[in-house]
């Protein structure tokens, strides 16, 4: 790599930090006998501890911090405070990474993925995964920096705290996605009693949210996913999860294809387009435009923009649910549907649509490391499930009773066209996804841009080519496969039991080892349990069904 771990972190100190390194260095000479004692006795410490973290700093993927920022709504809106996406908005396709001065770009694949640490590399706090954003300028000695370096330096520390309020917010964002128009549908599939599911794992993935938490504390450097994974399995742990977790990311983009070619067709049925002897249907036709129309935002330098389209992801949930209610309520389409009280043939797909519902664990430590009062966290995770829960089992209610077994993968796909507070809904629906594809895309291309060999001048080149590759890619397995509940079921099943039940778990488990008491013991061993089963019946399910749709 061109720059050193150390470099990275001389590159982001404050300027004040920096007179202070040259204003008292006499000082510091001076004591040099006095503090003698002190450091010889803290630097086996110190060294064991900035070990550990400079070893999970130089493991692939070294974007993951900033690219998941980029995937959820900022901690300080302008609303709110400070944007942090400001300081993220060239990290695309910019001059820094063409230039491939990123400290966090793997230069080579022959290269070690574990770096050696130095005692100038210890970090005397925890510091954030920003710190290897491209640095503006090199760092130099001398005693003033120029206004503009000044505000960069001040806007790392301060924009990346945030409140209770905005936390709370971020993390309803998070959990409230495309899974909310499928929980009647999941109700259906499970029948009334499934409604148990939900709550079960609702209270499973707060819990295995706390347990993120005390792995990111356990030691100094853990920020992100991947790092606990590291921190618990080695490198190879660090590996497999980054690629659950970006398998996962890839697999919500494939949703979204589905998503927009099923309720844009329901508004415009008759849509049809015959191009090079292809005659192509009204689904066909809106999932090859809105590929289209999310390559450009792919490509986009600066993405702080739609971030904050996205981030107005729960004020869109919010008025989907709304419009639903009124329909029911005030368009007197009523509640005719008394349903199943329990359905034991198609009960996996509803424990994979439920699954679904809580599939933020990949983002709860970055809104951990950037809370200004981490002792809050537990309640901030505590709000963020209550609310989405109850927003869950109300949509479910209501969505079955008014549908009932005529219930699709996505109420908006049964409300009346004619209605004003249908066609609300589904335009909502068609135009949330839309500014959240590129964000929620951008960590799985960033992935494979740090995989660029650093002398390879076509970098710019190469990666538009990985950007419209996995837009492409899909495009093509959503039309392959265009069943939205069933898709949601597997990835449900098969990545998010996984990512929010069985590695948390599991992560605990090795990196406290001993220090774990018999309830948590228990308590890990029967979360990993039910993970593993609902995983391996949801999945089969899934994967069943879809099989049956093609025979």
């Amino acid at each position: 790599m061109k720059n050193s771990v150390s470099d990275s972190y001389l590159s982001i100190e404050s300027e004040e930090d920096d007179e202070n390194v040259h204003d008292k260095g006499d000082d510091k000479r001076n004591n040099v006998d006095d503090s003698d004692d002190s450091d010889s006795s803290n630097y086996s410490y110190n060294n064991e501890h900035h070990s550990r973290t400079s070893s999970v700093s130089s493991a692939w993927p070294q974007t993951y911090r900033q690219s998941i920022d980029l995937s959820v709504p900022s901690p300080s809106l302008n609303f709110l405070g400070t944007p942090v996406l400001s300081r993220l908005s060239n990290s695309f396709l910019s001059s820094s990474l063409t230039k491939r001065k990123t400290p966090e770009i793997v230069q080579s694949t022959a290269k070690p993925l574990l770096s050696a640490a130095s005692d100038e590399q210890l970090p005397q706090l925890r510091r954030s995964s920003h710190s290897f954003l491209p640095p503006i300028t090199e760092r130099k000695h001398s005693k003033k920096a120029t206004s503009d370096q000044k505000y960069s330096k001040v806007s790392h520390e301060v924009s990346r705290k945030s409140s209770y309020g905005q936390a709370v917010l971020n993390g309803m964002n998070v959990l409230c996605g495309v899974g909310l128009l499928s929980t009647p549908y999941a109700v259906k599939e499970g029948g009334w009693s499934s409604l148990s599911l939900l709550f079960i794992f609702g209270i499973l993935s707060f819990y295995t949210g706390i347990l993120l938490r005390n792995c990111l504390d356990s030691q100094p450097g853990l920020e992100t996913y991947p790092d606990i994974g590291q921190a618990a399995f080695g490198t190879t742990g660090r590996i497999a999860i980054s690629i659950v977790l970006y398998v996962e990311l890839y697999a919500s983009c494939v949703e979204y294809i589905i998503l927009e070619s099923d309720n844009l067709s329901s508004l415009f049925p008759n849509a049809n387009l015959t191009l090079a002897g292809f005659d192509l249907n009204s689904r066909y036709l809106f999932a090859i435009i809105t590929a289209l129309t999310v390559l450009p935002m792919v490509w986009l330098k600066d993405l702080s923009i739609l971030s904050y389209f996205s981030a107005g992801g729960v004020i869109a949930s919010i008025l989907v649910v709304l419009c639903l209610f009124w329909v029911g309520l005030v368009d007197d389409v009523g509640f005719h549907g008394k349903g199943t009280t329990f359905n034991f043939t198609t009960l996996p797909v509803a424990l994979g649509l439920y699954g679904f519902c809580y599939s933020g664990h990949a983002v709860f430590p970055n809104i951990y490391t950037s809370m200004e009062n981490r002792s809050q966290f537990p309640l901030v995770l505590f709000t963020s499930f209550a609310l989405c829960t109850v927003l869950y089992a109300g949509v479910a209610v209501f969505g079955y009773f008014m549908f009932g077994e005529e219930t699709e993968s996505q109420f908006t796909l049964n409300m009346p066209n004619d209605l004003v507070a249908s066609k609300i809904a589904i335009w909502t629906t068609v135009v949330n996804p839309l500014t959240k594809y590129a964000l929620i895309m951008s960590p799985v291309a960033m992935s494979l841009e740090e995989l660029i060999p650093s002398n390879n001048l076509q970098f710019h080149v190469y990666s538009i080519l990985i950007r419209t590759a996995l837009v492409l890619s899909t495009l093509f397995v959503g039309l392959s496969v265009p069943f939205f509940g069933l898709v949601m079921s597997l990835i449900g099943s098969l990545l998010t039991m996984l990512v929010t039940l069985i590695l948390p778990c599991a992560c605990f488990l090795s990196i406290f080892g001993a220090k774990v008491t018999p309830l948590q013991g228990f308590l890990c061993m029967l979360i990993i349990a039910v993970g593993t089963i609902s995983s391996a019946f949801g999945s089969y399910s899934a994967i069943f069904q879809i099989i049956q749709q093609f025979i």
